[in-house]
Parts: C-alpha cells; structure tokens; sequence
C-alpha cells in the first residue's frame, strides 16, 4: 500500500537549511577546538568505540572535514539523501562515544536522537520528487 503526504516544499527547505546547521558548527569546532574535542573522546565512557577506529585526533579533523562537506551539500540540497547518509554515520558513532555513556544529562543524547529523525526524512524520502510537486 502506498500513500500520498502533501509535504509543503518550503517546510523541506527549512528542515534542510537547520538540520545542516549543527553539522556546519560541530565540523568548525572540530578543527578549530581540536585538542578540547579529543579530550571528550578520552574522557568519555564509552571511548573504546573510538579508539577501535583509530587514532581520536585523526578521527576528530576527518569527522570536522566530513561534517563541513556534507553538512554544505545538506545545506544547498546538493546530493541531499547521500549528504544526510553520511551525516547519520558520522552521528552514530559520535553518539554513541561521547552522549551514552553520560546518564546524567540525557538532553545531548536525544538532542542527536531527534537529528538523526531529520537525517531519516531525507535519506527515506526521495526530495527530488517533492520540488517537482511545488
């Protein structure tokens, strides 16, 4: 069974423009702030996911550079469905690294739980049909 949603395109647009936002500010910060950065992998309970990907410093300036390309490509809805893949596997092991093992404050786990439901909109939906139904 299939449905039809009328999804208004401005609506799309703006989900886009804010939900690139966070990638933009985290992949700047990432290579401007990035021995702070490299400290939360260190201190964070859940460290050993990072560390079985490698060195946290070169992890650290490639999640920066992958989050400023895609987080653009996001932002002007260039290649939007792959640069929101990218984006969510840059999410889940950061997520998983640094905001699950911090039980006492839940509001950065669900701050990444509820942007990675903006990443699921566009990787699940074919954009390219909704800006030819304007």
């Amino acid at each position: 069974m299939k449905f039809t949603i009328a999804v208004n395109y401005r609506s799309v647009q703006l989900l886009r423009i804010l939900v690139s936002g966070i990638f933009l500010v985290a992949g700047f910060n990432h290579l401007i702030h990035l021995e702070k950065t490299v400290n939360r992998i260190n201190q964070a309970n859940f460290k050993g996911i990072a560390l079985f990907f490698g060195n946290p410093e070169l992890l650290v300036i490639a999640s920066g550079i992958v989050m400023l390309i895609a987080g653009i490509s996001l932002l002007i809805g260039f290649k939007t469905r792959y640069a929101a893949i990218v984006l969510a596997l840059v999410l889940i092991p950061i997520t998983l690294t640094i905001q699950v093992g911090q039980i006492t404050t839940l509001g950065p786990l669900f701050k990444n739980i509820a942007i990675m439901g903006g990443l699921l909109f566009f990787i699940l939906n074919d954009i390219s049909l909704i800006k030819q139904n304007k």
